[in-house]
């Protein structure tokens, strides 16, 4: 998702690597649940967190989209996001003690708050976002401790990869004069990367890269260097 924001703005001015010290620790967020209330339809998922959604809750994605997750229209592309419910705005993972029902397998948003991500070509860096967290009194963590994702390796790349393709398939979209192609795309994008169910979880990075390159190779999308 574009932000039409500088870097100075929302961040600290700096940025960190996986190793890095980052002062995001909230203490295991007690008594705060401030960040899963009216986020609108900010949380965006990828398919590796409808994936583990869905492994996880044991349910399809059609399942999941009839009571946690829901469809816009983000730079042009369909993608889904949890949803906010009731009054208060709040996820409807968050438990009535304010505690994430989720947690284990909760979304890549969610384990990156309140940290951000500055996509450099094929890299990126984490920063963090200064205004967006409640709690005042956070301590230092190392940024792939915070992150808490397994076989971090893959999941960089995985995440890379997947920001690429959606800004190739922005720019196709912004080039397209076809109301009905790019309707057509984003089905099938849809279908192909959150539908189709995978298969066991060891596997679905494997999977996903298969899935990604004939997708590329069926829009005539050729990858390079992104910025």
């Amino acid at each position: 998702m574009k932000r039409a924001v500088s870097l100075k703005e929302i961040s600290d001015g700096r940025l960190y690597g996986p190793n890095d010290l980052v002062k995001a620790d909230c203490r295991d967020c007690e008594g705060c649940s401030a960040c899963c209330h009216g986020m609108g339809d900010s949380i965006l998922l990828d398919p590796l967190d409808l994936f583990r959604l869905s492994t996880h809750l044991k349910k399809s994605f059609e399942e999941l989209l009839a009571d946690a997750v829901e469809l816009h229209v983000v730079d042009g592309l369909i993608q889904p996001n949890l949803k906010m419910a009731g009054e208060q705005e709040q996820c409807v993972y968050l438990t009535e003690a304010g505690r994430c029902g989720i947690h284990p397998f909760r979304p890549g948003f969610c384990r990156l708050f309140p940290l951000g991500r500055y996509y450099e070509g094929r890299s990126f860096r984490y920063f963090l976002q200064v205004h967006e967290c409640k709690k005042q009194d956070r301590a230092k963590v190392k940024v792939k401790k915070w992150l808490d994702i397994p076989d971090y390796k893959n999941y960089e790349t995985f995440v890379l990869d997947w920001h690429c393709f959606l800004k190739d398939m922005e720019q196709k979209v912004e080039q397209c004069r076809e109301d009905e192609k790019i309707r057509q795309w984003n089905l099938e994008l849809l279908n192909r990367f959150y539908v189709a169910p995978y298969g066991e979880e060891e596997d679905f990075y494997e999977e996903f890269r298969i899935r990604l390159a004939k997708a590329r190779a069926d829009l005539g999308l050729h990858e390079g260097k992104r910025e």
